[in-house]
């Protein structure tokens, strides 16, 4: 595999939720300024056409991402108005799932703890992994797709960036996170003192944002990784596609389970 094992501080135990939350805010951004949520809404369209499912299990949703605005998109676009979505992560992330669960609405956060490789069988619908897939070492990614197979439920990844250029270059892009940390924040919503004074004061998240996303893209599975990946998980009643897609900012890779309709 051309991916590579290094960790990422958002990934560690010890690391501070005070620091981790400011940097998924970040994230949610950053998907923002590329536009990612329209290459999202248009691959799920996709996948709803194929399967008929309009229910979302979104897996490892840490902060929420981009899904809120998938969501309006599916809609205006696409007209599906009656797409339901579901956020889970391994640790909740109770600010978020609070705000999402106080009004009745089409979107939810679910506050108990669901493990990617054992959804339990309740959870109908098309599990999505919004750039996390690459967080999760091979037999791990390899355990949450044979899941999704096993309990013959659609499955999309999605990834911003898709790991095509060399090691060394890579390595070089980290010194241009810091800079684009700089000029990203302001678009950070909700905007709180701790995002502003550790990265223009104390200027450590830009330092954390700047090693997670160039270790990020190393971490990206190639599509000749995701063959390997879903190698021995095809059969007549469930297909995996794989493709790139032009975006802001490069290449971006998905990743599309299809179960066949009963």
């Amino acid at each position: 595999m051309k991916r590579v094992s290094i960790f990422e501080f958002e990934d560690l135990s010890w690391f501070p939720n005070a620091l981790r939350k400011p940097m998924t805010r970040y994230v949610a951004a950053v998907h923002r300024v590329m536009g990612t949520s329209e290459s999202i809404a248009d691959l799920l369209q996709q996948v709803i056409q194929k399967t008929g499912k309009k229910q979302v299990i979104d897996l490892c949703s840490g902060s929420g991402g981009p899904l809120p605005q998938v969501q309006e998109i599916l809609k205006e676009k696409h007209g599906l108005s009656d797409v339901r979505i579901r956020m889970s992560d391994l640790y909740p992330n109770l600010e978020t799932a609070a705000a999402l669960n106080k009004e009745a609405s089409s979107i939810s956060y679910l506050t108990t703890p669901l493990n990617a490789t054992d959804v339990p069988k309740e959870q109908d619908g098309i599990r999505t992994m919004i750039c996390s897939l690459h967080h999760m070492e091979p037999p791990i990614a390899q355990a949450i797709l044979r899941n999704a197979k096993e309990s013959n439920q659609p499955f999309l990844a999605f990834e911003i960036s898709d790991n095509s250029i060399p090691l060394f270059i890579a390595w070089i892009a980290i010194p241009i996170g810091f800079l684009m940390t700089l000029l990203i924040t302001p678009f950070v919503r909700p905007m709180t003192w701790q995002q502003i004074v550790f990265t223009y004061i104390i200027p450590i998240l830009p330092i954390f944002i700047a090693w997670d996303g160039g270790v990020s893209n190393m971490r990206t599975y190639t599509l000749e990784d995701m063959d390997i990946l879903t190698q021995n998980l095809s059969d007549e009643d469930y297909q995996w596609e794989k493709g790139s897609i032009k975006g802001k900012g490069g290449n971006q890779l998905y990743l599309m389970g299809i179960p066949k309709k009963k």
